[in-house]
């Protein structure tokens, strides 16, 4: 059979141009990123300022007490590279210590599930290194809408409708910042957050402090920005983390992180993890990432007939999800911040024995690999939930229904700069605001294990294996596309499909997107409560009863959340004629990309 061909219908057409485009989960980025373009900044320029646009557009899917992850081509250089934005544990956030609390898993909220904050560092070495613009340019938007306001999207206030009892009863502060006429508020609802605008402020003056001292260059003035971020802004943050507060296991903690533990991250970057497919490049980050979970899909997919590569048919479908459930095995007995033998773990000859794997049945069960003859050793796992305060990362549920997602954002320029990078983490409901900081820690340590000797076991100054994990494709050597999404687990089920479709099925990139998406749940969720779904599937009502009968008839036990339900993706690329080009999702009413 033929791959299914793109429809006649998108919601939008694909953006083109050859001056410069962005890409992300909310207008407000998306737009901030296009004016620094306009006025001459490069793509790491705009990238920066629609980032910290996204801590107020989005305070619900990430914050500036998170991380991120992202991937950069620079103009003119060999190679891409990893900007790694993932803070470790504090040194004192140990196994003997969460246990010593009574528990048996990282709470998914509070603030003894931080990691170091790593996202505002790398955003300015980013911008250090590779940006044109001075720290106060850059930082004057988010500072505006921080301080003038910004109309509360559907989805925040959806969520903080969520945990409104949650913070009248226990995070009285955060009650104070998102409900301060003491209920939760609509949306559309102009929101302030002085206290941010503040933080910000304190950033630039930092650096307007060194240039008065003579100091000459950008650099030094980006860095004692970090350093106020490290110092100052890490005092409050500690300080207020310690208290006893409520986590999501419905007890009271402490968190653990101090002010050294601030100062001892640095952001920085790292060779990237390269994989191919169809002659293209696949770039992703290291196993410390869910990424190369992706290069082994598509190893495991390669030689398939076209047909076979197809989500919208039921063997294509099929195929597809029985090869995740793989390679996410995989990734859960092999990945953390380890040496991990990703030579083996994505070598021909162990993806063609994994592909052989792959019946016309679905298999219920979690099936990890054994590179180089090495046992794996899997996590405890749970496939019932436990109700509590409190959730973990507010993404897609198992039976397809939103809470919510992560941020992304891409952008690309005339002279050739490229970069894709996922924002999380810090989010309004992970642990109470900070309030002369306007925002709260992260809770990424939820995605580490208690249980000793495993590669993504909790252990301080480790990092916790992240699920953020953006792409590049290059072509030739060059920039071809820079795509990501939100979605926690789902992140690169639901970018490989628009990997197949543009590149095996030839839709354009907005049709890529706005194809009808599906993914497994029958993986180890990386949030708390650490769940798994045997044979789980997430599935659109837009592919279809005949598909989706098909695949129960093999065993898979289908969730159908709607028709637009699912995919978070965004992307830009740069044709082989120099044509630039943006897509965005439009599930959600949020998601928009511009340029020209």
């Amino acid at each position: 059979m033929a791959y299914t061909p793109e429809p006649a219908f998108t919601t939008r057409p694909t953006l083109t141009g050859t001056f410069g485009m962005a890409a992300s989960t909310h207008w407000s980025a998306t737009a901030t990123a296009q004016a620094v373009l306009e006025r001459g900044g490069n793509a790491f320029d705009a990238a920066v300022a629609g980032a910290f646009v996204l801590h107020v557009a989005e305070p619900h899917l990430n914050g500036p007490g998170g991380d991120m992850v992202g991937l950069i081509h620079a103009a003119g250089a060999d190679a891409p590279r990893v900007l790694m934005g993932q803070g470790p544990a504090p040194a004192r956030a140990s196994i003997d210590h969460m246990r010593g609390e009574g528990l048996d898993l990282v709470p998914g909220a509070g603030a003894l599930a931080a990691a170091i904050p790593g996202a505002v560092d790398a955003w300015l070495l980013l911008l250090r290194d590779h940006g044109t613009w001075e720290l106060d340019e850059v930082l004057s938007y988010a500072i505006g809408y921080a301080r003038e306001g910004h109309p509360l999207v559907a989805g925040a206030a959806a969520t903080i409708t969520r945990v409104q009892d949650l913070f009248r009863d226990a995070w009285p502060t955060s009650a104070a910042l998102w409900m301060p006429a003491g209920v939760a508020p609509v949306a559309g609802r102009l929101v302030r957050n002085p206290a941010y605008a503040d933080v910000l402020d304190a950033l630039v003056h930092a650096g307007r402090t060194v240039r008065d001292a003579g100091s000459a260059g950008r650099a030094p003035r980006i860095d004692a920005a970090r350093r106020e971020w490290k110092t100052g802004i890490a005092q409050a943050a500690s300080a207020f983390a310690a208290r006893a507060h409520r986590h999501s296991d419905g007890r009271e903690h402490a968190g653990v992180i101090t002010a050294d533990d601030f100062a001892t991250f640095d952001a920085g970057y790292e060779a990237p993890v390269v994989g191919s497919f169809r002659g293209d490049r696949i770039i992703k980050a290291g196993a410390w990432s869910q990424g190369p979970a992706l290069l082994s899909v598509l190893g495991m997919l390669e030689p398939l007939e076209d047909d076979l590569l197809d989500p919208s048919q039921e063997a294509g479908a099929h195929r597809i999800l029985e090869a995740q459930k793989l390679a996410y095995a995989d990734r859960d007995a092999w990945f953390g911040d380890t040496d991990v033998d990703l030579d083996a773990l994505l070598s021909p000859d162990y993806l063609e024995g994994r592909r052989s794997l792959i019946g016309e049945s679905a298999s219920l069960e979690i099936r990890p690999g054994a590179p180089g003859g090495r046992a794996p050793r899997m996590p405890s796992l749970r496939t019932t939930a436990r109700g509590a305060a409190g959730t973990g990362e507010p993404t897609v549920d198992r039976t397809g229904h939103t809470r919510g997602d992560t941020c992304h954002i891409d952008v690309v320029d005339r002279w050739g700069n490229m970069i894709s990078a996922t924002p999380s983490g810090g989010w309004l409901q992970s642990s109470p605001t900070v309030p002369e900081l306007g925002f709260c820690l992260g809770t990424r340590l939820q995605m580490t294990w208690l249980e000793p000797g495993l590669p993504a076991s909790l252990a301080p100054g480790k990092r916790p294996r992240t699920t953020l994990t953006p792409t590049l494709v290059l072509r030739d050597g060059r920039p071809h596309m820079a795509l990501g999404s939100p979605g926690g687990d789902q992140q690169d089920q639901w970018q490989l499909l628009v990997l197949l479709r543009t590149l095996v099925g030839g839709y354009t990139p907005q049709a890529a997107i706005d194809a009808p998406a599906l993914h497994t749940t029958a993986v180890t969720d990386s949030f708390w409560p650490r769940t798994w779904s045997p044979g789980g599937v997430v599935a659109e009502d837009r592919l279809g009863d005949d598909l989706i009968d098909g695949l129960r008839a093999r065993g898979h036990r289908v969730a159908r959340p709607g028709a637009w339900a699912l995919g978070r993706v965004s992307a830009v690329g740069r044709r082989d004629d120099g044509v630039l080009w943006a897509a965005a999702n439009a599930r959600g009413m949020q998601g928009y990309a511009a340029g020209r």
